[in-house]
C-alpha cells in the first residue's frame, strides 16, 4: 500500500497547526490576570455596614467582611475601596467623591 506524499504533508500541517494553537492558548491563559480569590478584591468597592473606627464590617458582593480603615473613621453606609487583603481582613480607604461619578 502506497501513501500519497501530499496526504502526509497535509497531515503534518494539521498536526503542527494544532500544536501551535494549543501552545498559543496555554500562553494566553497563563498571562491572564487572576479573576478569583484575594487578587480579585483589590480595587473593588464595598459598603460600610458597621462604622470603621478604624475596625468594623463592610459588605462586598453579598458577603460581610472584617475591615480596617487606612483613612481614619468612616461612617456606616459610605463606600470604600479595598487596598489590601490580609487573610480574611480587608484594608480599605474612603472612596473619593470624583470616583462616584
Amino acid at each position: 500500500m502506497r501513501v500519497d506524499s501530499g496526504l502526509i504533508v497535509l497531515l503534518i500541517i494539521i498536526i503542527v497547526g494544532f500544536i501551535a494553537f494549543a501552545i498559543w492558548r496555554i500562553v494566553v491563559v497563563h498571562l491572564r490576570q487572576a479573576t478569583t480569590g484575594r487578587e480579585e478584591l483589590k480595587g473593588k468597592t464595598a459598603i460600610v455596614m458597621e462604622a470603621l473606627a478604624p475596625e468594623g464590617t463592610v459588605f462586598l458582593e453579598g458577603e460581610r467582611w472584617n475591615a480596617v480603615s487606612e483613612s481614619g473613621s468612616i461612617a456606616s453606609g459610605e463606600e470604600v475601596v479595598i487596598t489590601k487583603v490580609d487573610g480574611l481582613k480587608l484594608y480599605v480607604t474612603k472612596k473619593d467623591k470624583e470616583e462616584n461619578k
